[in-house]
């Protein structure tokens, strides 16, 4: 994975081309008397402001012009949003034409249920399966059959407004400890520490992640705990639920954080209204084309009372485009995905959203007017020594739901970790007998 990881910055494939060819550009010439066809694409780029909202519009839109008789339906939804749609989709199978799904432990219910299209005859037109990164689409394949197409390969850090920093007195954090007093600061120089939009509750289990890493003193506790090795009773997990309360309770995150989803939390940094926001690398792209870009800088998330290693990463294979099984229009979409897939990281690059993308992508982005801060999270890549994956990734869906609530409930009210403990491992029992 460090690997895969590091190849984000290495430049890569000369076969990215700039429109699909063969099956996946079709044949524009022909009859005009075909079928109307509609494809429906759920997606997960709402938000107007994010480069990929620009680039699934901008692609879908030339696919269209140089296929008359296809239209191609937007359904673009929240994280949550789409999580939730797509179960009642599934549990009637009415699955869109194309939706999104995470990987592994996530996406695995549903290709047991027979609901996917297995796409490995589709990765190999015009050499798409080349274009992405040495191992990724691993995370996506079950029984030697490949069931969807990553838009991502990330890493968790933490961006920061440094002009915010400068204002505040405080310097980048070198432990968690450090990091508490840095939110302490900010909030009595009364700007806002920290934001996060734990309406979608992934985000705040990413955040409790990326302690618990640390905590553990390395990956693999999750692993553990299914191997029956440890139990969520265990010290690194107490530990990391009471360092993770320092930080609610030291006033870290805006008031009522719970009500803010993953947009409306990622805007606040956005418009320079808070100091410190922990995401994904994904997020760097947003941030390139907000106000604040010249501003913001990044840092490894710190070591938690001197244990963990800052080149451990929370690592974010990303959200994957699946094709239902039952699709009515099963080759042409087909098509449309691997047209899509195959522009994806060329049109991302030229609207600055090609950070941590899970294909390899050509060009010197300091030369394409990239941010520093990109150039900065582009070498963070290079230094990752491994990580663990995202506790839904991990965990089957019924335990995965248990620990987002758990987890969210803590910026609510305070409790006591071995309480929060003990949820886990009820939840985890209970759905693994």
């Amino acid at each position: 994975m460090a690997l895969s990881l590091a190849a984000c910055a290495s430049g890569g494939n000369s076969g990215t081309p700039s429109g699909g060819t063969g099956a996946a550009a079709g044949d524009t010439g022909k009859d005009k008397k075909q079928e109307a066809i509609t494809i429906t694409f759920q997606n997960i780029y709402p938000d107007a402001t994010d480069p990929k909202n620009k680039l699934l519009k901008k692609v879908v839109a030339d696919y269209m012009a140089a296929h008359p008789n296809i239209k191609i339906e937007l359904d673009s939804l929240n994280t949550d949003q789409q999580k939730l749609k797509l179960k009642t989709q599934a549990a009637s199978k009415e699955v869109p034409d194309i939706t999104v799904v995470n990987p592994s432990a996530q996406m695995k219910p549903f290709v047991d249920a027979g609901l996917f299209a297995p796409l490995n005859d589709m990765v190999e037109q015009n050499g798409l399966k080349g274009t992405f990164q040495s191992g990724i689409l691993d995370y996506y394949s079950f029984n030697n059959n490949l069931y969807a197409l990553p838009d991502g390969n990330n890493i968790g850090v933490v961006f920061y407004n440094k002009e915010l920093f400068q204002q505040g007195g405080v310097e980048i954090p070198k432990t968690f400890e450090d990091m508490i007093e840095v939110v302490k600061k900010l909030k009595a120089k009364g700007i806002q520490p920290m934001v996060i939009g734990e309406k979608d509750s992934w985000t705040g289990s990413f955040l409790f992640m990326n302690i618990l890493l640390r905590t553990n003193g390395g990956p693999n506790f999750l692993k553990d705990v299914v191997d029956k090795k440890k139990t969520f009773n265990d010290p690194a997990f107490t530990e990391a639920v009471s360092k993770f309360q320092d930080l609610v309770q030291a006033g870290a995150f805006q008031e009522g954080a719970t009500s803010f989803d993953y947009n409306a939390g990622e805007n606040l940094f956005k418009t320079g209204k808070a100091a410190m926001y922990y995401m994904g690398s994904w997020a760097s792209g947003g941030i390139e084309t907000s106000s604040v870009a010249s501003k913001v800088g990044v840092f490894k998330f710190p070591t938690v009372g001197g244990k963990g290693n800052p080149d451990e990463f929370m690592l974010a294979p990303g959200s994957a485009f699946a094709i239902s099984a039952n699709s009515k229009h099963l080759k042409e979409t087909k098509d449309f995905l691997n047209y899509f897939m195959l522009n994806f990281p060329k049109v991302a690059f030229e609207l600055k959203g090609a950070v941590g993308l899970a294909q390899k992508v050509e060009g010197d982005f300091k030369a394409a007017g990239y941010s520093q801060t990109a150039v900065d999270i582009l070498e963070l890549f290079k230094s990752v020594k491994g990580g663990d994956l995202a506790f839904d990734n991990t965990m089957n869906p019924g335990t995965a739901q248990a620990h987002l609530t758990s987890i969210q409930n803590l910026f609510v009210q305070k409790k006591d970790p071995k309480d929060v403990a003990k949820e886990h491992q009820t939840a985890f029992e209970a759905n693994n007998k």
